[in-house]
């Protein structure tokens, strides 16, 4: 029952965010092509539920001669990122392409962020736990620090979301999404065991976990 409300949910919210966004992604391609060398959009082969393969969408951010390395977080200082890739990473708006993703049924609204497939090859046990649902446009570790922390710990965020998946959290991933956007993610840094989430048990793998 989860899992088609949640993909329902997928197809119509995401749908109605293209459409309102179609402006915004106009303004933004030009900047982009005004503003630096290179493609509007970045496309990347990414690991999807389950590992597997599939073409990830968002506006290209950084100098188009970066050469990206698998292992590297990459804050809002670092040197690659153009001055619009900035802006378009502080608002979250280069990644809002994937609503088209999520309407191929690749990715969802919420879950773990997809990662290259690098990392997805070389995922120990616990790690692969975070490809048992659909890759998400926002997640836990999104609204709890994302790239001011550090792998391991966004892991354990996403493989509590694993095992939590459900309405209210959701929910509560949407709403501090928005703070998020508005506020800056390095207001929402904290660590797993400093979160309120490492003092809840862990639930049992069910239904919340099969999507």
């Amino acid at each position: 029952m989860y899992a088609a409300l949640k993909r329902t949910l997928d197809v119509i919210v995401s749908l109605a965010l293209i459409t309102l966004l179609l402006p915004v992604w106009g303004l933004a391609a030009a900047a982009i092509r005004l503003t630096s060398p290179g493609p509007v959009f970045y496309s990347q082969i990414r690991g999807g539920r389950h590992g597997r393969p599939f073409r990830s969408l968002k506006f290209r951010t950084m100098r188009a001669d970066h050469v990206h390395d698998p292992r590297e977080i990459v804050p809002l200082t670092h040197a690659a990122i153009t001055p619009v890739g900035r802006l378009l990473r502080r608002t979250k708006l280069d990644e809002t392409p994937q609503l088209i993703n999520i309407l191929r049924g690749e990715m969802s609204l919420i879950g773990p962020r997809p990662t290259i497939m690098e990392q997805v090859e070389a995922y120990d046990a616990f790690q692969r736990r975070r490809l048992e649902v659909r890759p998400g446009l926002t997640g836990l570790a999104q609204v709890n620090g994302n790239a001011s922390m550090s792998w391991d710990e966004r892991i354990r965020y996403d493989v509590y979301y694993v095992d939590h998946a459900g309405p209210l959290l959701d929910l509560a991933i949407l709403a501090r999404t928005v703070l998020v956007v508005l506020l800056g993610e390095e207001r929402f840094s904290r660590p797993f065991d400093e979160s309120p989430y490492a003092r809840r048990p862990r639930r049992r793998k069910g239904k919340a976990t099969r999507r």
